[in-house]
């Protein structure tokens, strides 16, 4: 007879509280991926994975461990039951830790809609590759490909607390990649392109990601240097969400709960311009970090975390709220087995009503940004810097390509003078429009 997941998750939980547990959480999860890579033509790599494991969290007291399994027989669960019990007796006190109480999970679990329907064989992830290759390679300028490669992963969990919470879910994504390396006079340059969405009939064609990574590419030889100055800056739609996740870690209830956020002294204050918003929409049906409730079991919301220009919201799990003295608010990440932490789901700065070349026009001249590494952020003072490259513009048109130019300011005066284009795109759970900002310091010749 077989044991269903969400048995041996029950019995899992009667035997830790068995074992001497006051409280314990657990998830089981099943995961399958194939991904495919071609090079110059052939196929390079196929790789299919697939996998089961167990997460358990037990708590005594205020002492909690976690430990996790691939093994699910019944003699190998029983002594992860006794072990985990073992070990949260000899851990640390936590005076803040555990579980959510029973009044307060949600147990309406709608169905968002989150399976892929794109779950094609090798044969077909390989056509896809080669499309993407043939038509970037055919692009002038296009010397190789670093990347070329199609994807699908699918994942369903089940859940399962001592106090009485239970669910289950599934997911999928299917994506392609395309890296592209352009070269002129020996100087190289590379850019990319990808899609990736749960419903094939949404997902970009191959041949369109092959010749958008080929023209970004090849759109940045010839990059040159810029003179040290002052100027405006774009943060390109594709970059912008990094700087939105920057201020999500800001806003974290651990973060300001330890004092170690450059946003600590700021809720109810405007932190972005008059008439931003900052929406985290959990229900969306199909968004790609949708859910039907938080990392702790509790009930989600649409919520502003920034209405008109001003902070609302914290981000708070269980932990954090109790150390701040407020309200969990429905933004743990995935417990059920570890500690909680926090997160969003599916974030979005909302547009303004000018288009990327509008934002360019209305600076005058500045940098636009297509590329950045090595990010920099005191979470301290918000003191924030990066390298990037994009195109210098004047006149409110492309003049040349840069690189080799840092750009620094300070995030939380950045962020108030930001002002968003209207070119928003759906490209994962964290989203922003192009972003124009004025008086940024820039590092160049």
């Amino acid at each position: 007879m077989t044991t269903s997941s969400a048995d041996i998750l029950d019995s899992l939980i009667a035997a830790t509280l068995k074992a001497g547990a006051d409280g314990v959480d657990a998830r089981l999860s099943e995961s399958a991926s194939l991904s495919v890579e071609v090079r110059n033509g052939d196929l390079e790599t196929v790789e299919r994975e697939e996998s089961r494991g167990l997460a358990l969290r037990a708590l005594v007291g205020r002492r909690q461990a976690t430990v996790s399994a691939t093994d699910l027989s019944p003699d190998a669960l029983k002594a992860l039951s006794e072990r985990v019990v073992a070990m949260a007796r000899l851990a640390p006190e936590d005076k803040y830790c555990g579980l959510a109480g029973a009044d307060e999970i949600t147990l309406d679990h709608v169905d968002l809609k989150l399976d892929c329907d794109d779950t094609p064989e090798a044969d077909e992830l390989e056509r896809r590759g080669l499309a993407m290759e043939a038509v970037a390679l055919a692009v002038p300028g296009v010397k190789q490909m670093s990347h070329c490669g199609a994807s699908w992963n699918t994942s369903r969990t089940w859940l399962a607390a001592s106090n009485g919470f239970r669910a289950a879910k599934s997911s999928g994504i299917s994506s392609m990649a395309a890296v592209a390396i352009a070269e002129r006079d020996g100087a190289m340059e590379r850019d990319y392109e990808s899609s990736t969405e749960r419903r094939k009939a949404k997902l970009k064609a191959p041949e369109w990601v092959g010749q958008q990574a080929a023209e970004r590419a090849t759109a940045r030889l010839g990059a040159r240097k810029v003179d040290s100055q002052t100027a405006a800056v774009i943060f390109e739609n594709k970059l912008a969400n990094r700087l939105v996740g920057a201020f999500i870690g800001a806003i974290s209830g651990p973060a300001v709960a330890r004092g170690v956020s450059f946003l600590k002294d700021k809720m109810g204050k405007p932190v972005f311009a008059p008439g931003m918003n900052l929406i985290d929409d959990p229900i969306r049906e199909g968004g790609f970090g949708s859910r039907a409730f938080d990392g702790e079991g509790r009930p989600v919301k649409r919520t502003a975390l920034v209405d008109d220009g001003v902070l609302t919201q914290w981000l708070l799990n269980g932990p954090s709220a109790r150390q701040l003295g407020l309200t969990p608010n429905g933004f743990a990440s995935m417990a059920f087995g570890d500690p909680p932490g926090v997160t969003t789901s599916n974030l979005d700065l909302q547009p303004g009503t000018r288009s990327l070349d509008q934002l360019m026009a209305d600076a005058g001249k500045g940098l636009l940004i297509t590329d950045m590494f090595g990010p920099s952020l005191n979470p301290n003072t918000g003191d924030y810097s990066v390298g990037v490259s994009g195109f210098w513009f004047e006149n409110g048109e492309r003049v040349f390509p840069v690189s080799e130019v840092t750009v620094a300011g300070d995030l939380p005066s950045m962020l108030l003078r930001a002002v968003p284009g209207s070119d928003l795109e759906i490209r994962g759970s964290t989203n922003a429009p192009s972003l124009l900002i004025d008086g940024m310091a820039l590092a160049g010749r």
